[in-house]
C-alpha cells in the first residue's frame, strides 16, 4: 500500500529534468513542489490520491488531503482540479455525491474547483479521486521539510494513530464497539474532520519560529520524523514516553498482533511534526493549546545524525523503515 520506497521513488524521478523555475522539484519527503509565480511569490502544489475511506467522507477527505500539504508549505490552498474514476458500473448519483462532499468542503476552506476530470473503467474496482491544490506564499515565508536545525524542538501536533482509529470506527462498527467500548466508538466516528491539518499548519506558519513541517500519513511518525531528519541532514533523539499514542491505537495494536515499530508506522493522517525554534517552543505549545490542539515536544533534533529513541531509560535506534499496518487494519482481518 502506498508510496514507493525511498529508493525506487528516486529511480522514477531521475529521469524528471531540472527546470530553473521550479524551486522545490519532486524529491522523496516532500509532498509538495514549488515553482515561481513571480518575483514575490511561489505557487504551492500538490497532488493526492483518495480511496479506501468512509463513502460519507470521501469528497470531505479528497480536498483535505491535497489542501493539508499545500498548508505545510506555508501557503493558503486557494484552487484545486478535481478528477473522479470508478468502475463501469458505477451510476452517475455516486459521483455526484462524492461531487457535493468535495465542493462543501472547498467551500468551508475558500478553495476554487477550476477543473477536473470523470469517467469509468474497466480494472477499477472501487471509485478513486485525485486533487491536485495551489496555493501561493511570498518567498521568504515558504516552509520546507528539509530546514530542521540541531537544537529544533520536534512539535507534534495529535496522537499516532488517530486517523487509523477512527476510520476503524466508522468502518469496522461492530468489532470497534467491541474493542473500543459503544460510547468510544461514537465518539472516534466523529473525528474524521481531525483527518485535517490545513488550520494547525497556517497557525504554526504564521506564529514564527518553525523551520520545518511534515504530516505523518503514510508510514506515520516513522516515515515522517526519518524523511525530516534525512532531508535537513540532521539526527534526532526522541522520548517514547513524549510519543502521544491513544489507547485504541493499543488497542488495535494487540487485536492485530503488531510490533512496537508497526505501532510508530501507523497512518496519521492530520498530524504535523515540527522543528521548531527552542526560544518559540513555549509560545507555539500556548498558542496550540489556544486553538485546541494538544501538541507535544517528542525532543530535539541533534547535529549528530544518528536517529535515536529512548525507551525504558535505554537509547535504542529509531526504526528505519516504516512498516504501516493501516490496509491491514483496514481490511478488518486479523
Amino acid at each position: 500500500m502506498g508510496k514507493l520506497g525511498t529508493e525506487d521513488l528516486k529511480k522514477l524521478l531521475s529521469c524528471i529534468k531540472r527546470d530553473p523555475r521550479v524551486i522545490v522539484p519532486p524529491m522523496p519527503g516532500f509532498d509538495s513542489g514549488v515553482h515561481a509565480l513571480n518575483h514575490e511569490k511561489y505557487l504551492v502544489v500538490s497532488t493526492d490520491p483518495c480511496i479506501g475511506v468512509p463513502e460519507e467522507w470521501f469528497g470531505w477527505l479528497l480536498i483535505h488531503y491535497a489542501a493539508s500539504d499545500v498548508a505545510l508549505f506555508g501557503a493558503k490552498p486557494e484552487f484545486c482540479t478535481i478528477s473522479l474514476l470508478g468502475p463501469p458500473q458505477t451510476k452517475p448519483e455516486i459521483f455526484c455525491g462524492i461531487m457535493k462532499q468535495t465542493c462543501k468542503a472547498a467551500d468551508d476552506l475558500g478553495i476554487a474547483i477550476v477543473t477536473g476530470h470523470t469517467g469509468t473503467y474497466e480494472g477499477l474496482s472501487n471509485p478513486v479521486g485525485v486533487c491536485t491544490a495551489y496555493g501561493t506564499v511570498n518567498k521568504d515565508k515558504l516552509i520546507t521539510p528539509d530546514r530542521a536545525r540541531p537544537g529544533d524542538c520536534i512539535l507534534c501536533t495529535k496522537p499516532i494513530g488517530l486517523e487509523i482509529a477512527v476510520n476503524f470506527a466508522v468502518m469496522h462498527e461492530k468489532l470497534a464497539r467491541q474493542l473500543f467500548g459503544i460510547k468510544r466508538t461514537r465518539e472516534l466516528s466523529k473525528l474524521v474532520s481531525m483527518q485535517s491539518c490545513v488550520k494547525e499548519a497556517l497557525m504554526l506558519a504564521d506564529a514564527g519560529g518553525v523551520h520545518a513541517l511534515h504530516d505523518a500519513t503514510e508510514g506515520g511518525l516513522t516515515a515522517s520524523l526519518n524523511e525530516m531528519a534525512e532531508a535537513s541532514n540532521v539526527g534526532f533523539k526522541v522520548d517514547a514516553e513524549n510519543i502521544p499514542i491513544p489507547r485504541e491505537a493499543y488497542l488495535l495494536q494487540k487485536q492485530f498482533n503488531l510490533s512496537y515499530e508497526e505501532l510508530l508506522s501507523m497512518s496519521s493522517t492530520g498530524t504535523i511534526l515540527a522543528a521548531i525554534e527552542p526560544t518559540k517552543k513555549d509560545k507555539i505549545l500556548k498558542i496550540s493549546h489556544k486553538n485546541g490542539i494538544d501538541s507535544k515536544i517528542l525532543g530535539i533534533f541533534t547535529k549528530n545524525t544518528q536517529h535515536v529513541l529512548l525507551k525504558n531509560g535505554k537509547e535504542r535506534l529509531f526504526p528505519q523503515k516504516a512498516y504501516d499496518p493501516y490496509e491491514r487494519i483496514l481490511s478488518g482481518k486479523v
